[in-house]
């Protein structure tokens, strides 16, 4: 048996694409923005982290050609070596002071900094305990990570509690969660993670991904808007969605940081971030400062198409933030959807198994503080009449 066998028996994807019902690497000949350019139209954008609108800002941009002007489009090495920056040093002292930490260390991308921080963090005989509906870079990291995943129910915290009993028993142990869950849009329970975690000694690490830029009055995630900071050990973020950029990090204690530059794999075995991506989340992170209100719009955007969402009659789930994700059954019902929806300029996003259970599909729409009042009554007229052709709503 070959073990080439099995790529060519992989034939689910030719499949779809030759029902002219495939979804995805769909190719924007535009920036990020509120519209886009794809397939040679233009489109309502109904499906970008860009939660703040600041891609395409134009003190972003200049801020990323100033960066490269100054030190070239890249660091030629890993941070461990010759690929430290200056600018790389004053980016963690602002994400540490943003989120409230003593410091933080920055990865090329969010999904090596959970990969670096989960394998580096557990070690043998201990054990990383995860809510099911955690992010696949999570899981990714368990799997490097020489500990033992144990997963609890999502959002259950008798079971969490129930895990740490009867399983871990007072091993050491390190629950990770996300902040925001990025297929259901809705919310982990940090004040009591916390509670539980401090009860069995267990450290707490929270992926703030979908949640910096978009929870607390500052933009500082889920910890801080819980009042949790102090109680989890790590914070990890991601730069490609609010922060208009690409790249991760992680922020803890000193002692955290300092362990974790000498021993995150994913981090010590590759290139550093690119100054151009350093400095746009700089400027990212000044903008979020000086125009707190660009939070406030993003969330008078989520509340607005929450409402009238359910008003039509979707099922939004769980969901409580601006990731609203429409639930509608099978998978055919989901690749219907996206594909009348794209024919009427509308661009979102279907989730189909693996992803969710086979009928569960969800259309996933995620919305922006730039979003027009304009822009979003056009897409909920869409939304109300592709979703009663399909027969949803």
């Amino acid at each position: 048996m070959s073990i080439l066998d099995k790529v060519k028996n992989f034939t689910a994807a030719k499949e779809i694409i030759s029902l002219g019902h495939y979804p995805y690497f769909r190719v924007i000949n535009s920036e990020q923005d509120t519209e886009v350019m794809c397939n040679g139209k233009k489109m309502l954008m109904m499906g970008s982290n860009s939660y703040l609108g600041l891609t395409n800002h134009p003190r972003v941009i200049e801020a990323a050609k100033k960066a490269t002007d100054k030190y070239g489009t890249g660091c030629a090495g890993s941070r461990f070596l010759n690929g430290t920056l200056k600018i790389h040093i004053e980016l963690e002292e602002k994400l540490a002071r943003f989120v409230g930490k003593e410091a933080s260390l920055v990865f090329a991308a969010g999904y090596m900094a959970n990969l670096g921080a989960i394998s580096a963090m557990v070690s043998r005989d201990e054990f990383i305990v995860t809510d099911k509906f955690d992010h696949a870079s999570i899981l990714d990291g368990c799997a490097l990570s020489p500990g033992k995943m144990l997963r609890f129910n999502h959002n259950n915290m008798k079971h969490l509690d129930s895990v740490l009993t009867n399983k871990v028993a007072g091993n050491g142990a390190l629950i990770v969660v996300d902040g925001i869950f990025s297929m259901e849009g809705d919310i982990a329970d940090i004040k009591n993670i916390c509670k539980i975690a401090k009860k069995h000694g267990a450290g707490v690490m929270v992926d703030e991904a979908h949640s910096l830029g978009v929870l607390h009055k500052t933009g500082a995630g889920v910890a801080m808007a819980a009042g949790c900071t102090d109680d989890v050990d790590l914070i990890m973020g991601t730069f490609s969605k609010s922060l208009a950029s690409v790249g991760g990090f992680i922020a803890g204690s000193e002692k955290i940081i300092h362990f974790l530059k000498h021993h995150a794999r994913s981090l010590i075995f590759s290139a550093s971030l690119p100054p151009a991506s350093a400095a746009s989340v700089i400027e990212a992170l000044k903008i979020i400062e000086e125009e707190p209100e660009r939070i406030d719009k993003l969330w008078e955007n989520t509340d607005y198409m929450m409402e009238n969402f359910q008003a039509m009659g979707y099922n939004t789930g769980r969901s409580c933030t601006p990731v609203i994700p429409l639930h509608v059954g099978g998978m055919m019902n989901a690749f219907k959807m996206w594909k009348q929806l794209d024919e009427e300029g509308v661009f979102i996003n279907p989730v189909v198994p693996p992803a969710v259970p086979p009928n569960d599909t969800l259309i996933r729409t995620s919305f922006m503080a730039t979003h027009s009042k304009a822009q979003l009554d056009k897409a909920l007229e869409k939304f109300e009449k592709i979703g009663k052709n399909v027969g949803i709503i």
